[in-house]
């Protein structure tokens, strides 16, 4: 009975003492995964609402080597602060002066802190207590609101979707390694050549939105265009019976003239030939063309008057006077002079009679030309300027300079 009792109590203490065993076990698995029996150094990082993203044991990497990790992320009012627990034999690694990044490792990873050593490191290292700011240089804001407006995307797209996808990339860029080598090698050499060009890339590029531009403000117009257009469309769709047979009719005269031409192009290179001169002293006069139509058209009253437009008695009045016979033609008396000099000129068709010899008009002109010859004024020549002038000036062109 004794004996028995005994072995009892052994097995319940041996029990006991396993489970304290295991106790024990699981508590110094749990110290050595917080890193309890492990020296650290403790750093504090200010961070805003982003750091809530980190979780406890996060890497802390400085240029991408393990320097420690995150103990606790703690909210405050200004923030976020996250105790880190770094390795003290890297701090000498660490300058003071080191701002923090919040990085994912992955799309789909979890964030770590990784600690951006400036340009300019301060000599002092970092040390235990010391506090680290996050990193607020442009580069950081613009990288932080990037992955900030692609979290969205990545959270809507479905994993097995975009693994399928990667799996797919992957599968199709294997073994092609020497290719998107030689493709890049390509295409470093196209942006060398094409980076010189870029100011005149820009330059074109900002003539085509200034022309883009300016289709924008003609846009009312074109719409206007397009529309009037649609209403010639289909008017030519309710007469393109009409419209075919014009086509038909232009056919059969292309047809009748290409004959003509076969038949006919010795005697039309000869017109061509002979009306050459012709052809030559029209393009001489020809700048006289318009101000000979006009002259004509302002004729027209005159030539209506003259035959009677509007009257009883339409037509042609004419009074015949028969003279006596001046003889026969005698050459090299009566032959005719061509006496017209200097090329193509218009006297216009609304020339006036000039004003009688001596007369107070003819008088004024005539001082206004000599005054200025003698430094005087027109009032005080003489009014006989004219009687010795006159004769000379009369008929004759007079230019002023």
């Amino acid at each position: 009975m004794s004996r028995r009792r005994n072995i009892r109590v052994r097995n319940h203490i041996l029990g006991i003492a396993f489970l304290l065993v295991l106790v024990f076990l699981a508590w110094l698995a749990i110290a050595v995964y917080d890193k309890r029996f492990t020296t650290t150094a403790a750093i504090t990082l200010r961070a805003d609402r982003v750091g809530n993203q980190l979780k406890p044991h996060a890497d802390v990497k400085v240029r991408g080597m393990v320097v420690g990790s995150v103990r606790a992320v703690r909210v405050t009012d200004a923030g976020v602060d996250v105790e880190m627990a770094l390795q003290p034999d890297k701090l000498d690694r660490v300058p003071r002066n080191v701002s923090a990044r919040l990085l994912p490792k992955t799309l789909f990873g979890q964030r770590y802190v990784s600690l951006i050593i400036p340009d300019a490191p301060d000599r002092h290292r970092l040390a235990d207590g010391d506090v680290v700011d996050q990193d607020r240089t442009p580069h950081a804001i613009e990288l932080e609101k990037a992955l900030r407006d692609l979290m969205p995307v990545l959270q809507a797209v479905q994993p097995q979707k975009l693994a399928d996808t990667l799996g797919a990339i992957s599968q199709a860029l294997d073994g092609r390694g020497k290719q998107i080598g030689t493709t890049i090698t390509d295409l470093n050499a196209y942006f060398a050549q094409l980076n010189p060009k870029m100011p005149e890339l820009q330059a074109d590029i900002t003539k085509f939105a200034d022309t883009l531009a300016g289709y924008e403000k003609a846009g009312p117009d074109i719409v206007e265009a397009l529309s009037e257009m649609t209403t010639t469309s289909r008017t030519i769709a309710e007469q393109r019976q009409s419209v075919a047979e014009l086509l038909t009719a232009m056919t059969s005269a292309s047809d009748d003239l290409t004959g003509f031409v076969k038949s006919n192009k010795d005697t039309l290179i000869r017109l061509s030939d002979t009306s050459r001169p012709t052809l030559e002293l029209l393009a001489r006069y020809s700048p006289e063309f318009p101000c000979l139509l006009e002259s004509v058209n302002k004729l027209k009253p005159s030539v209506e008057k003259v035959l009677g437009a509007g009257t009883n008695e339409p037509g042609l009045h004419v009074n015949l006077l028969v003279k006596p016979s001046r003889g026969p033609y005698v050459p090299g008396k009566d032959k005719p002079v061509f006496t017209a000099t200097g090329g193509p000129k218009c006297y216009g068709a609304n020339g006036t009679a000039t004003q009688v010899a001596n007369s107070p008009e003819e008088n004024r002109f005539i001082a206004e030309l000599l005054a200025p010859v003698h430094g005087t004024t027109p009032a005080e020549m003489p009014q006989w300027g004219s009687l010795l002038v006159g004769p000379l000036l009369r008929g004759a062109e007079v230019t002023i300079r």
